[in-house]
């Protein structure tokens, strides 16, 4: 009898430790419910190697759009502790009182993926962490830097070069450098709710709209007659925020520190891999669908660029960012 329940005892007590409580439990969310999204499959990254790397000593919970379908409500259960790790646009920084976040915000400031990449892995992208963590009073660590693409023009016609906007009604983003920009290629900058685009793009009550291939044909603006015309204008390579609450970063061991850190990593090579390969087999779905594309190598650059280029320059100027300015152009 003495051996069987010390036999119990041990089956027990292993069992206890098979079943033990994490050490971390991690909230992580974004706003998209689009299993397909490239945020979905950075999410699903994060989780798998922080509990890899862990032994099971993190649990993570995943989120897709169900904390929450505006960033808006992500970043404010960020600030009270209801998720631990979002994706979110740049922009909501503007307005708590860090205007150089903007910077992400201007036009043609990346020419490529290529040196989108080798800014934001470098110094620029170093600095700009910095500046959030100090500027936010370390409420907002930046743990990796994701992609939404590269957006284009799609419209009613064809747009090859600024002159082509002109009289336009463009939706654009609320982002005052870029509307300042849509403004100079002589458009009109119109504000429509992202849900509410596809009628308004149907029924004419804007010409255009500016988005990424992903993104254009999961909500089919390419099917509506002021969609149809793509125009591969590559204005804005977007940098989204993967981000944590500087303070819970701060209270990890080092240990679970290093945990995060390896599948931060991790699930931002892979969110951008999935962004970067979605980015030509929407293209061809675009195609195949009946929109008419026009080609980057056809498309007047070096037009909209000078337009682009002053902005910048004032932004900088105005903002005290001509130093981070500099870094991205240098590392052209």
């Amino acid at each position: 009898m003495k051996k069987f329940l010390f036999a119990l005892t041990l089956v027990a007590a292993v069992a206890s430790a098979s079943f033990a409580a994490p050490e971390l439990t991690l909230i992580i969310a974004s706003n998209a419910t689009d299993l397909a999204n490239p945020y979905s499959h950075g999410l699903d990254k994060f989780k798998e190697v922080a509990e890899q790397v862990s032994g099971g000593k993190i649990a993570v919970t995943v989120h897709k759009g169900t904390l929450g379908e505006n960033e808006s409500e992500l970043v404010e259960k960020l600030t009270m502790g209801a998720a631990d790790i979002v994706v979110s646009s740049p922009g909501f920084m503007t307005a708590i009182g860090v205007p150089e976040i903007d910077i992400f915000s201007l036009e043609y400031l990346f020419n490529s993926f290529a040196h989108w990449e080798k800014c934001l892995d470098g110094e620029f992208g170093n600095a700009m962490r910095k500046i959030v963590l100090e500027k936010t009073y370390n409420q907002f660590r930046i743990v990796g830097y994701w992609s939404s693409s590269v957006r284009d023009v799609y419209a009613k016609k064809a747009v090859k070069s600024p002159a082509d906007l002109k009289g336009l009604s463009i939706r654009t983003q609320s982002s005052k450098v870029q509307q300042d920009f849509f403004q100079a290629c002589g458009a009109i900058p119109t504000t429509v709710a992202w849900g509410e685009l596809y009628q308004a793009l149907q029924q004419g009550v804007v010409d255009g709209a500016e988005n990424d291939y992903t993104n254009i044909t999961l909500k089919e603006h390419h099917k509506t007659p002021n969609g149809k015309y793509i125009s591969e204008t590559h204005h804005d390579f977007t940098t989204r925020l993967f981000m944590m609450n500087g303070d819970k970063y701060d209270s990890l061991t080092d240990e679970q520190k290093e945990w995060i850190n390896a599948a931060a990593e991790a699930s931002t090579a892979e969110e951008r891999a999935v962004t970067y390969r979605m980015f030509e087999e929407s293209k061809q779905k675009a195609i195949a669908a009946g929109a008419v594309v026009t080609e980057f190598a056809d498309i007047d650059i070096a037009a909209f660029k000078a337009l682009a280029t002053p902005i910048q320059d004032k932004f900088a100027a105005d903002n005290n960012m001509t130093e981070q300015l500099n870094m991205v152009r240098s590392a052209e």
